[in-house]
């Protein structure tokens, strides 16, 4: 019997190899997805940074321009849309469709799909991020993170956060209408908190304190304090890693697979 134990993990580790191979080519066949994913941030960046009054240097901004702060938030953007917009309504139509059901009776395991979704949308996540940063230093000249290890953690922890979020959409909405109605209704909210419309530093001092009690909020106060060269705030840090343990639970809880 123990002969088929390494045989049996062989096998499904395989299977979940085949599984992202097979979705991360179903992902390219979307361009639309991937655009509003990829390029849209760094596009609305651009848009924004052509405005002469956000090139110039403000002192409620401490001293910064309003493209300096929009960087980061072009980069929350597409964590919103990859983890609000794109992976729930494939997560839930995969459901709606029998496919986890089916999948389940086979060495491919559904956790391997969920899995699959979730690098695939974190790489392309990663890749925003990437043209972004590349674009804004390049085009506007506006600095690269002082603290690029905190920086990376920050944006880690507000991909998880936003993932984790959109897995529990998924998870609490029974047909993919429900879940782009549900996804759209929090997607907005959630580009308050992350600062497209009012960048957090410029906000009021008691919005800022709620704002920041939010996943999207929090890190991109973390994003902005890793940029100028300080490590994150253990607080800014601690709130999204505590809303990604809870929404992980909650999707782990109220998830099924058929």
């Amino acid at each position: 019997m123990n002969t088929l134990i390494p045989a049996r993990t062989t096998a499904v580790k395989g299977s979940a190899t085949a599984v992202l191979k097979t979705e991360a080519r179903l992902l390219l066949r979307e361009p639309a997805s991937l655009f509003w994913v990829l390029a849209f941030p760094t596009i609305l960046l651009c848009i924004l940074g052509a405005i002469p009054s956000n090139r110039e240097h403000s002192d409620d901004l401490g001293g910064l321009r309003v493209v300096d702060y929009y960087v980061p938030v072009a980069i929350l953007l597409a964590v919103i849309v990859a983890g609000l917009q794109a992976m729930p309504p494939v997560l839930t139509g995969y459901r709606e469709r029998g496919i986890l059901r089916r999948m389940s009776t086979t060495p491919m395991r559904p956790g391997s799909l969920i899995g699959a979704q979730i690098a695939l949308h974190g790489a392309a996540i990663a890749l925003s991020a990437l043209l972004a940063l590349a674009v804004g230093r390049l085009v506007f000249d506006v600095a690269l993170p002082r603290q690029v290890f905190g920086y990376v953690v920050a944006l880690a922890l507000a991909t998880l956060a936003s993932l984790a979020l959109g897995a529990t959409i998924s998870a609490v909405c029974r047909t993919t209408k429900i879940t782009q109605a549900v996804g759209s209704a929090v997607f907005f909210p959630g580009m308050f908190t992350a600062g497209v419309w009012l960048p957090v530093a410029s906000m009021p001092e008691v919005l800022q304190r709620i704002v920041t009690l939010t996943p999207l909020g929090a890190a991109a106060q973390a994003l902005d304090e890793a940029a100028a060269g300080e490590w994150p705030s253990w607080t800014h840090l601690g709130v999204a890693a505590l809303w990604s343990v809870l929404l992980i639970a909650a999707a782990r809880r109220w998830f099924k697979w058929e």
